[in-house]
């Protein structure tokens, strides 16, 4: 499967970020879709998920300000979080885990940037 993350950037405080992410190649099967992210001097962390059946899990730091949603038919998913903080700062990674395995796979990643 081959992962294409689109927006990211630099962004100010308060703002909103908008990700989108395409999955191509093996497709089927797909369970969750999500976004890990990594910031400088930090391990990479799990920051929301959508199952195929649209059941969503986030962490703790980004509740109330997320949404995220997946098209199966097109294979994308998008994600938005608003009232954006400087510890959003990190590098964004779109990953899928298929069902019946354990594997995740990631796409490259896109740098998001909160500083005024």
């Amino acid at each position: 499967v081959q992962l294409q993350a689109s927006g990211g950037g630099l962004m100010q405080p308060g703002g909103s970020l908008a990700l989108s992410c395409a999955a191509s190649g093996t497709t089927r099967n797909i369970y969750n879709m999500g976004w890990y992210r990594q910031a400088p001097g930090k391990e990479r962390e799990l920051v929301a998920t959508i199952n195929d059946r649209g059941f969503r899990s986030n962490a703790p730091s980004i509740k109330g300000r997320f949404a995220i949603s997946r098209d199966n038919a097109k294979n994308m998913m998008y994600f938005h979080i608003s009232s954006l903080k400087p510890d959003d700062t990190a590098v964004y990674y779109c990953c899928v885990d298929f069902r019946q395995t354990t594997d995740v796979y990631c796409g490259q990643g896109t740098l998001v940037t909160v500083s005024s």
